[in-house]
């Protein structure tokens, strides 16, 4: 959000957005980045690294953050507006220190999963809405993901805010329609 330690610009509009939209749904699952203080994908980390350069890691090229949704700290609570009693799971990412974790479906490792797939297909939900931030990163990650573990996936593109590195934003949307996610703005919602 806004002011905090990875802000993404004009994040915190979507936050009364997401709020009615959740109200019109009976299940809904949120995400939590959840860190330690040494996380690889920070790039404190990394001697001499900067936020926003890429390294490459056994699992692949990874972004350098920079320290962000440190477990326990202010920064790694949900959104002090965001008012959704209804959702019944919190899907915590990046709780691991060698792994990323951009998906709520899959660690980066593309090995380690969340749970997700099963809680999901266990209640017979298949059609999924993702929103949030950030649509290049942990919005298109999960929708990607959904895709690949057989739900019809749709993205609200106006409760969602991207970080937009070096054109990621774009290059995010091409792969999401590529592979059959749906883009949706509120107002088809009904």
């Amino acid at each position: 959000m806004p002011g905090g330690a990875l802000a993404v610009p004009k994040g915190d509009e979507v936050v009364p957005l997401i709020n009615r939209l959740a109200a019109r749904f009976a299940n809904v699952v949120l995400t939590q980045d959840w860190h330690p203080p040494d996380h690889i994908s920070f790039a404190s980390s990394h001697r001499g690294r900067k936020p926003f350069e890429t390294t490459r890691l056994a699992y692949g090229d990874q972004v350098l953050w920079p320290p962000h949704c440190v477990q326990g700290s202010p920064g790694a609570e949900l959104h002090a507006s965001l008012k959704i009693p209804q959702a019944q799971l919190v899907i915590r990412k990046g709780h691991h220190r060698e792994i990323d974790s951009y998906s709520a479906f899959m660690e980066a490792d593309r090995e380690t999963t969340t749970g997700l797939a099963g809680y999901l297909n266990e209640r017979r939900l298949n059609e999924l809405y993702v929103c949030g931030l950030a649509t290049d990163f942990c919005v298109a990650w999960t929708a990607l993901d959904g895709r690949a573990a057989g739900f019809e996936v749709s993205v609200i593109e106006d409760a969602c805010r991207a970080i937009d590195l070096q054109g990621s934003c774009a290059k995010a949307w091409q792969e999401m329609q590529r592979t059959g996610v749906r883009r949706l703005t509120s107002g088809l919602l009904g």
